[in-house]
């Protein structure tokens, strides 16, 4: 309450006490008039009534203007506390979509070119599917490659256009995580290759994969290492198709197995993948394997990119009449879904 209304309050209620006292009072009567000790008298009374008066409307004001203040702030209250259906509802919060255990998976074509046992250029396939859970990541390769060249044994009338690149692979993988950084797993696959004489090479591993990092940058880019410490053992069916047909000698070999996968992300479109794999052969004599992948990845969109891939294929002890060492380069087109 203002001063203002709190003095006129006070002014009201003082008016209306003294005219009440006054009201009161008794009246003079016109033949006798009050002698001075009695008009000394009422005076004073009159004079106290008045000052006792105006004390209790002081006291009324202060009263009323406590009350005035009480029902300023019960109102506030009630204004505050207002029923959700007067108050403006809250923004909604934006809820990040969960995300669902779900297959990615990449499907690329593209050109090759082989040198080493053959010299010819040829179409290549690649299919990868990869899920990961809580717990688990299970992944699924499939590649291959298929062409038409000469071999380098071919001269003269028996040169002609014959099947030299033939090879196909498959490979199952399965990883129980037991937390972000380690998890064990298990390994299996299938291989052939007929420019090598491998017939069939069925595969079985065993091994424990360490993930040393896998940072994400806020401009798209990443880096990520991985390393696996396991024991493949392989039994490998061997057949001479180039340049004449004939059986081989099945082998067998089997040992520790290190392998090393590097990803780093200059940004959210290019990419720089390397893969490493080092097998020494425990039986059978002392053999050794060496694979190695360089990759750059492009993306195009965000579902379509160009893979460039340089690849090394070492085998210290191939089927008689091939060469230790095979590359290829490749670029091909995938397709993300």
């Amino acid at each position: 309450m203002s001063a203002i209304s709190r003095e006129a309050a006070v002014l009201h209620a003082t008016t209306l006490l003294s005219a009440l006292l006054l009201s009161q009072a008794p009246a003079p009567t016109p033949a006798q008039e009050p002698g001075p000790d009695q008009a000394t008298t009422s005076s004073q009374r009159a004079a106290e009534a008045a000052e006792r008066a105006a004390v209790a409307a002081e006291r009324a004001a202060e009263a009323n203007a406590r009350m005035a203040e009480a029902i300023e702030r019960l109102a506030q209250g009630i204004t505050r506390t207002a029923t959700p259906a007067e108050q403006p509802a809250p923004a909604a919060e934006k809820k990040e979509p969960e995300k669902k255990d779900t297959w990615d998976v990449t499907v690329g074509m593209g050109l090759i070119f082989i040198t080493g046992n053959a010299s010819t250029i040829t179409f290549n396939g690649l299919a990868a599917a990869e899920r990961k859970t809580e717990h688990w990541i299970y992944a699924v390769t499939a590649t291959g490659v298929y062409g038409q060249s000469r071999p380098p044994e071919l001269t003269g009338a028996q040169e002609e256009s014959q099947v030299v690149a033939l090879n196909a692979a498959l490979q199952l993988r399965g990883d129980r995580r037991f937390t972000e950084k380690l998890s064990a797993y298990l390994l299996t696959g299938a291989e052939t290759d007929h420019v090598k004489s491998v017939e069939l090479r069925g595969i079985g591993e065993a091994g424990i994969g360490i993930i040393w990092w896998d940072d994400k940058r806020k401009d798209g880019g990443e880096a990520y290492l991985r390393t696996d410490l396991a024991f493949r053992y392989a039994r490998e069916t061997r057949f001479q198709y180039y340049p004449s047909r004939m059986d081989l000698p099945d082998v067998s070999f089997g040992g520790p197995r290190f392998g090393a996968a590097f990803r780093y992300g200059l940004n959210k479109d290019v990419a720089f993948v390397e893969e490493l794999s080092v097998l020494p052969s425990l039986i059978e004599g002392s053999r050794l394997f060496i694979t190695n992948q360089t990759q750059l990845n492009v993306k195009l969109t965000k579902a379509l990119a160009i893979n460039t891939t340089f690849l090394l294929q070492y085998d210290s002890e191939p089927a008689p009449g091939k060469v230790s060492t095979d590359t290829s380069l490749a670029v091909s087109l995938a397709v993300t879904f």
